[in-house]
């Protein structure tokens, strides 16, 4: 499974992004690659579900060909936990 942390500039929150979603599959035990980046990129990446903000999310839809799942607050590890499962349940 490959997953994007996807912010504007691809470096401040993506990366925080990042690091939360590979705690918390770690705790899962669940093994995937996780990638940060910028919107621009994010569309012509390969993967398999991309995780960044409400606002990102909404120019993000209907423009890459993968789930587009937001965020809140990217350091609340028990959202990011409830926003993979959504994605996991989805899948």
């Amino acid at each position: 499974m490959k997953i994007l942390a996807v912010c504007g500039f691809g470096v401040g929150s993506s990366m925080i992004l990042k690091m939360s979603i590979e705690k918390v599959l770690k705790e899962m035990g669940i093994s995937a690659e996780v990638n940060n980046t910028d919107i621009n990129d994010a569309r012509g990446t390969d993967c398999d579900v991309i995780f960044t903000s409400q606002e990102l999310q909404q120019e993000l839809q209907g423009t890459v060909g993968v789930p587009v799942y937001p965020v809140k607050k990217y350091m609340d590890l028990a959202e990011v936990k409830e926003v993979i499962q959504k994605y996991l349940n989805n899948k």
